[in-house]
C-alpha cells in the first residue's frame, strides 16, 4: 500500500526538518529547500523521501517543481523569513523580501497544488508565529507578514471547507538559528532552554495530520512554559 505524500518547505533545517522526520513514520516526505546539499542529507535520513527543490519566490521555478504532483495529503508551509526593527528603519526591499516568502510563495505554492490537494481531500499547515496573532515592538514587517499569513489561511479555509482542511500553528520563540539570529538583532542572550524545541512543533502538526478527515484543526498556539 502506498503512503500518503506530504511536501514540507524549509525542511532542510530547524522547524522544518523536524516536521520531516516526524511525518516519515507514515508518509513519503517531499523534503523542500533551496540548498541541494541540505535537503539530500534530510532525505537520507527519513524512511521515504526524495527532494522538493526550489526557490519558492521563483513561480516558474516552483511550478516546474510541482509538475507531475497530482495527489498531495499534507502541505506544510514551514520557510520563513524574520525581520526585526522600528518602522522608521525599515526598507521597501526588506517588506518586498518578507512579504514574498512569508505570503506570496505560501499562496502561490497552496495554489498550484489545490487540484493535487483536492484530489487527496488533503491538509494544508502553515507554520505562523504568535506575532501573526499579536505585535510587538520592533515587529512590524515581520509580524505583518504573519497577519497576512493568517488571513490567507483563514480565507483559503472558508473557500477550501468540505474539500481541503487548513490549519494555522501559531508556536512562540523556537529554538533555531533564525531564533538566535533574532535575539542578537534584539540585543538579547540567546538561551535556547527558555524556547519552545523544534520537535515540538512537529507533534502539533503530527496533531493535525492525525486527526480524521472529518476533522479539522483550524488553529493551535503554543508556547515554552
Amino acid at each position: 500500500m502506498s503512503r500518503p505524500v506530504a511536501l514540507v518547505t524549509g525542511a532542510s533545517r530547524g522547524i522544518g526538518r523536524a516536521i520531516a522526520l516526524a511525518l516519515s513514520p507514515t508518509h513519503r516526505v517531499l523534503v523542500g529547500g533551496r540548498d541541494t546539499d541540505a535537503v539530500s542529507d534530510v532525505v537520507r535520513e527519513l524512511e521515504s523521501a526524495e527532494p522538493f527543490i526550489a526557490d519558492l519566490t521563483d513561480e516558474a521555478a516552483v511550478t516546474a517543481a510541482v509538475a507531475g504532483i497530482d495527489h498531495l495529503d499534507v502541505l506544510v508551509h514551514s520557510a520563513g523569513l524574520v525581520a526585526f526593527g522600528p518602522l522608521a528603519d525599515s526598507t521597501t526591499a526588506e517588506w518586498r523580501e518578507l512579504m514574498e516568502l512569508n505570503v506570496i510563495a505560501p499562496a502561490t505554492l497552496t495554489r498550484l497544488l489545490l487540484p493535487a490537494l483536492r484530489a487527496a481531500h488533503g491538509l494544508v499547515i502553515f507554520l505562523n508565529s504568535g506575532a501573526g496573532l499579536t505585535a510587538h515592538r520592533g515587529f512590524a514587517v515581520y509580524a505583518a507578514s504573519k497577519f497576512a499569513l493568517t488571513a490567507l489561511a483563514d480565507s483559503l479555509r472558508a473557500d477550501e471547507r468540505g474539500r481541503v482542511r487548513v490549519t494555522s500553528i501559531h508556536p512562540g520563540r523556537v529554538a533555531t538559528d533564525m531564533q538566535a539570529r533574532l535575539t542578537s538583532l534584539e540585543g538579547l542572550p540567546y538561551i535556547p532552554d527558555a524556547h519552545l524545541d523544534p520537535d515540538d512543533v512537529a507533534r502539533c502538526v503530527r496533531l493535525a495530520v492525525d486527526l480524521p478527515q472529518d476533522a479539522s484543526l483550524d488553529a493551535l498556539r503554543i508556547n515554552p512554559v
